[in-house]
């Protein structure tokens, strides 16, 4: 039984969500290599290879790939805002009433 009268239209199918593109398979290795020509690597590197250390063993006891997928993901929208953020510095702009980048973007795994 049915709450729809049977002379009604059927509601037009909306379909779900797509779920997050999955990175390439070699998009860890160029995102690293993005990483290391940049002038902030020495702090980055570490950053980025911790993250991923963290996301492999996750992937590991999970048996899912996403922890790897999130961080390349989350690692190239840092590398997607950087020329953003160094112009907005080179300006002189004052930063002085921003918000600590973790209560925007979340704290990292």
């Amino acid at each position: 039984m049915s709450a729809r009268p049977d002379d009604a239209p059927a509601p037009p199918f909306v379909p779900p969500p797509a779920p997050p593109s999955v990175p390439a398979p070699a998009a860890a290795a160029r995102l690293l290599a993005r990483i290391r020509a940049d002038r902030r690597a020495e702090r980055w590197v570490p950053a980025f290879e911790r993250d991923w250390a963290k996301a492999l063993e996750d992937a590991r006891y999970s048996y899912s790939l996403t922890p790897v997928h999130d961080v390349v993901r989350a690692w190239q929208a840092r590398m997607a805002v950087t020329p953003a953020v160094d112009a907005f510095l080179a300006a002189g702009m004052d930063d002085s009433d921003g918000i600590a980048s973790e209560d925007a973007l979340g704290i990292r795994p």
